[in-house]
């Protein structure tokens, strides 16, 4: 089932979760797994960069429930100034995870950023 029905739905389970971004290494915030059964629903995405500098951070959604596959970058080295925080992504402008899709990030600097995701499993 790579793309669910959200029209007549069992189950929506409402989810939050955090990460440090420890390295500039493409991480992965959210993923949904290629044989889940359920489609996700992000609504919300902040970054908070707890920094002494300014960094720059990119959002990727990609094919590939592992990070890999094609990505399509949501922002790209968007600068945030140390010790502020930033939405990039609310309820207006939701996107959904299909079946085998992930949602990465990327930081300039390591341990700049703590990225908050919240979003709907539906199934």
């Amino acid at each position: 089932m790579a793309n669910p029905n959200i029209v007549n739905v069992s189950s929506i389970l409402g989810e939050t979760g955090g990460l440090d971004l420890t390295d500039t290494n493409s991480t992965v915030l959210l993923s949904n797994a290629a044989s889940s059964g359920n489609i996700m629903k992000v609504n919300f995405v902040s970054a908070c960069n707890d920094s002494v500098s300014s960094a720059n951070i990119t959002l990727t959604w990609t094919t590939g429930a592992d990070g890999g596959g094609t990505g399509y970058k949501i922002v790209n080295n968007l600068a945030i100034t140390a010790n502020t925080s930033l939405v990039i992504l609310d309820r207006a402008s939701s996107l959904y995870l299909k079946e085998g899709n992930s949602l990465t990030a990327t930081a300039s600097a390591g341990n700049a950023f703590h990225v908050v995701v919240s979003y709907e499993i539906i199934s």
